[in-house]
């Protein structure tokens, strides 16, 4: 390799991400540490594999547009699932 050339070191990122069965069958896939990932995938497999395309697309735009890339959130172990119920006034 000419010591001229310019070489880019790839990176490895690792995000969680949360995978829930869809009410149509395969699953929806959001990634807590990057806002608006959403996907899907008939299976467990296609929608891992939608994830992972949906993040790269995500951290290129980034890199793209000069932004910071962030880190992976820390996602509790035990989440809470609850279900609230919201009054709205009459209009």
């Amino acid at each position: 390799m000419d010591a001229m050339e310019e070489t880019v070191a790839e990176r490895e990122y690792r995000y969680t991400v949360f995978f829930e069965p869809a009410e149509e069958g395969g699953y929806i896939v959001t990634c807590p540490a990057l806002p608006g990932i959403a996907t899907e995938g008939e299976t467990l497999e296609e929608a891992r594999a939608m994830a992972k395309d949906a993040i790269r697309a995500y951290l290129e735009s980034l890199r793209k547009d000069g932004l910071q890339i962030p880190p992976d959130k820390d996602i509790r172990l035990d989440p809470v699932k609850e279900e609230l119920t919201v009054d709205l006034d009459a209009a």
